[in-house]
């Protein structure tokens, strides 16, 4: 094991092992060798987490008397220590993710920004004062939920579960997360950071844990009182399952099958960059990835050459690999999977302008070349469902009515992209896409200070933004009679 960071669980401001004892063991997904060994949580763990986590929030704790600027100030806090440590996390998302340091970095420098942001919101989290007839005074306040459990997935491991926690602890909650099994290195340095900022003890936990048990177990906790989730649409129906047990209420971060609808008028050196980026960035493991490519047909066939062209000249690498810009997908399960999507686009009738398989000299780590389909329909599997791997399905459409009517036939609705120099036609088709983000002549882009979420089977709730805000608190009214 060539890992040297923290492995344990961290509950009530201490490192500990496992209730069990149990342990599993990650990979580098570029080098198929073993990377950590980690304590393994179960559900008697989450149990331990959410006790220290309600003790933390009840009235009267450090925590909740905390001044809103100085529960700020913790925040600010917790960014400079994530920042100090920006390398080294760099380097273990990249090892234990797959992801090459390139998109690592970003992706802690997003989780920077999210916590500097969240923390100037601390002391602007305020009500309002109702106008009600008579002699009374009404008004609203905004008070935290109380203990939110956080499940984040192996596609962006650091950045989203930060995108959760800010916004959460921001608002006075204290928190468990749960990350992946397969990826759950990086989340326990929020611990080593909340540590450093001087978090009261209980109000960061990490506990990594299979799904199953410890992700099961922190959904249907009697005394969480908020569950946030990104994944799948398969388990985030789980998890809101187990949730409605006790009538938690959920944020549902989910699937997409997002399309780039590119218009004859379009920059097309510019829509081919940002379809090339929106699709193979993270090998296409991404909920907002732009895996349908929609073209006006007077231009499709200039832009499909400019997106394999792209594709092909792609630098595949992963790990340490700093010369890479596309790395492995996660683990083998998900290789062979998209590799089996990539056999029912074939067999169904669709052309592989390029990819298609396993690059040639990476016999070793679980890479898929970058593959771009043509011939597509949208009642195609490779259209329907998401594949979550580096696999574009280009479909040609003749008029704006025709485009808009194939991006909406899909059972998701994350985020849509449109390329084109008309904003008559931006705004009247970004008007008509049924999708909770869409993006203009850029794409993927997203900011702390932006909503993020979807509709559909895409799932509930927003993440990020003012709307985050309002998902980590709950609204009391009060009402005084003055006579």
């Amino acid at each position: 094991m060539s890992h040297s960071g923290p492995t344990d669980l961290y509950i009530d401001g201490e490192w500990t092992s496992s209730e069990s004892g149990g342990t599993f063991v990650t990979e580098d997904p570029a080098t198929e060798k073993p990377y950590a060994e980690v304590a393994e949580g179960t559900a008697e763990d989450v149990d331990r987490a959410v006790s220290a986590a309600k003790r933390a929030v009840e009235r009267g704790a450090e925590w909740r008397s905390l001044a809103p600027r100085e529960r700020g100030a913790r925040l600010y806090a917790m960014a400079d220590a994530i920042e100090g440590r920006r390398d080294e996390i760099v380097r273990v998302e990249s090892r234990d993710n797959g992801k090459t340091p390139f998109e690592a970095t970003l992706d802690v420098d997003m989780v920077i920004d999210t916590f500097r942001y969240y923390a100037g919101w601390t002391d602007k989290i305020q009500g309002d004062e109702v106008p009600v007839p008579g002699d009374r005074l009404n008004y609203t306040v905004r008070e935290p939920l109380g203990v939110t459990g956080h499940v984040s997935p192996w596609n962006y491991p650091f950045q989203l579960a930060g995108r959760s926690l800010a916004p959460a602890l921001a608002c006075g909650n204290t928190t468990i997360l749960k990350p992946s099994s397969t990826t759950p290195l990086s989340a326990l340095y929020y611990a080593i950071a909340a540590e450093e900022a001087g978090l009261p003890a209980g109000v960061l936990n990490v506990v990594p844990g299979r799904g199953s048990t410890a992700g099961n177990r922190l959904a249907e906790h009697p005394d969480v009182d908020h569950v946030a989730f990104t994944g799948s649409t398969g388990v985030g129906k789980g998890v809101m399952e187990y949730a409605s047990r006790n009538v938690t209420g959920v944020t549902l971060e989910l699937g997409g099958k997002g399309p780039n609808l590119v218009f004859p008028d379009a920059d097309l050196d510019a829509a081919a960059s940002g379809v090339h980026y929106g699709i193979f960035m993270n090998a296409g493991q991404m909920c907002w990835a732009g895996s349908r490519l929609l073209v006006h047909e007077d231009v499709h066939d200039e832009v499909v050459d400019r997106v394999v062209e792209r594709a092909e000249s792609t630098p595949l690498g992963g790990g340490i690999d700093d010369d890479g810009r596309m790395g492995p997908t996660v683990s083998e399960s998900q290789q062979q999977e998209v590799l089996d999507y990539i056999k029912t686009g074939k067999n169904e009738g669709a052309t592989v302008a390029t990819g298609g398989g396993v690059p040639a000299g990476k016999d070793v780590g679980h890479f898929v070349e970058p593959t771009v389909f043509t011939d597509v329909t949208n009642d195609m599997t490779i259209a329907r469902e998401e594949i979550f791997g580096p696999v574009l399905s280009v479909i040609e459409f003749a008029d704006r009515e025709e485009a808009i009517e194939i991006a909406n036939d899909s059972p998701y609705g994350l985020m849509a992209g449109i390329w084109t120099t008309d904003l008559k036609t931006a705004h009247s088709v970004a008007d008509h896409l049924d999708y909770g983000m869409v993006s203009v002549n850029e794409f993927p882009v997203t900011q702390p200070q932006t909503p993020f979420g979807g509709v559909k089977q895409s799932g509930l709730g927003r993440e990020q933004g003012t709307e985050a805000i309002h998902e980590y608190t709950q609204t009391k009214n009060v009402n005084v009679s003055l006579e």
